[in-house]
């Protein structure tokens, strides 16, 4: 039957994704608007900023946060461009973003020594073949693939290569080891649902040296540029941004850092996302149509969350029809307005994937299951 209670907010989308709970456009009330964001007050916004992001996360004092243009892909894309080509660089991929980041590597930036280590969608690569006096560049959440790093263990605290870490489906939901991290990258609009277009690059010292003693033999966009006369430019770091800022984003993502706050911080967060997690576990282990697309828990995303079908009549589909059943699983919730988004990645193996960050309430996740088992049933008997 069709269940009678659906979720509170039915906002499962894996970026942007859900707003906190009880957020309304009253937060932004505050926003520092019509004033340039280099005035005193609008450097006051981006500076708090960076000091409740430092709060929050527990980053260590000598890291630098910086926010920079073009969400998490132009902070990854701003690393990769002023700090590779020192020393041969290990690229990770094992779903669609970290592919990406092999693609620039190799095919733009055409680097001559790049080891490229790749693994399908539900799995990761071998983390122990990593080579530590190489760079390396890596998810630590495979958000269209559902797959994680399982901790930081494999990185060697004597490395002498840098370690870029693409963290934007991680961070504020995982516990990320900071001494084992040199570039930090994540947007706002994803496990703090706030809004698009800003980025965040946090630079371990290791990777200032870096900036400061390397200069790559390409021309940088001045997008790019973190350094001027072989010197750092602190101000990206202490809210001079390189482009203008929207400060209505600003404002939405001091919202999202106070909520935080509220709740206790980071552990409280992670617990959240955990939560989550849990209540689809729970919901899987006695369903027999559905499983995970990563069979290992161990590397299990707590955030962006995948899932197949896994059911004989699914399995006996031509493989071209596939794709249309979480597809139309997908549009019967939407219409119920249950749960909006949730169909897979459009290159990850049909399926589907539920966003389970801090944003979203645990019983709401319970209610999805219950329409989810309903749509199953009905786009089987269609």
């Amino acid at each position: 039957m069709k269940p009678n209670v659906r979720p509170r907010s039915p906002n499962f989308s894996s970026g942007p994704c859900a707003k906190r709970p009880g957020w309304s456009v009253d937060a932004l009330n505050d926003a520092c608007l019509g004033r340039s964001h280099r005035s005193k007050a609008g450097k006051a916004k981006l500076a708090e900023a960076i000091d409740k992001t430092r709060a929050v996360l527990g980053v260590p004092d000598d890291y630098k946060i910086g926010i920079v243009p073009a969400s998490d892909t132009g902070a990854v894309e701003m690393a990769m461009w002023s700090m590779l080509g020192a020393r041969g660089v290990d690229m990770l991929a094992w779903e669609s973003f970290g592919s990406g980041w092999v693609t620039d590597v190799a095919k733009q930036l055409k680097l001559d020594d790049v080891r490229i280590m790749d693994a399908p969608y539900g799995e990761i690569v071998d983390l122990s073949a990593v080579d530590k006096d190489r760079d390396v560049v890596f998810t630590w959440n495979g958000t269209t693939s559902g797959a994680r790093v399982p901790d930081g263990d494999w990185i060697a605290d004597d490395r002498r290569g840098l370690t870029i870490c693409d963290a934007t489906s991680a961070v504020f939901a995982m516990d990320l080891p900071w001494s084992k991290l040199d570039v930090v990258t994540y947007s706002w609009q994803k496990v703090m649902g706030g809004e698009a277009a800003h980025g965040m690059l946090i630079l371990s010292p290791r990777a200032v040296e870096r900036l400061e003693t390397y200069s790559p033999p390409w021309p940088l966009p001045k997008i790019f540029r973190l350094t001027k006369g072989g010197k750092l430019i602190e101000g990206v770091f202490q809210g001079a941004t390189i482009n203008t800022p929207s400060m209505l984003c600003v404002e939405d993502y001091l919202d999202s850092l106070a909520w935080a706050e509220s709740l206790g911080g980071l552990e409280s967060l992670i617990g959240r996302s955990k939560a989550n997690l849990a209540a689809l576990e729970d919901w899987v282990a006695k369903t027999d149509w559905i499983d995970f697309l990563v069979a290992d828990p161990a590397i299990r995303s707590s955030t962006s969350v995948c899932l197949k079908v896994v059911d004989p009549w699914f399995d006996a589909l031509p493989d071209d029809d596939k794709p249309g059943i979480p597809k139309k699983i997908a549009s019967l919730l939407e219409a119920e307005g249950a749960a909006y988004d949730i169909n897979g990645y459009r290159d990850a193996p049909p399926g589907l994937r539920i966003w389970c960050g801090a944003t979203i309430e645990a019983d709401d996740v319970e209610q999805l299951t219950h329409w989810l088992d309903w749509a199953w049933d009905e786009v089987k008997a269609a």
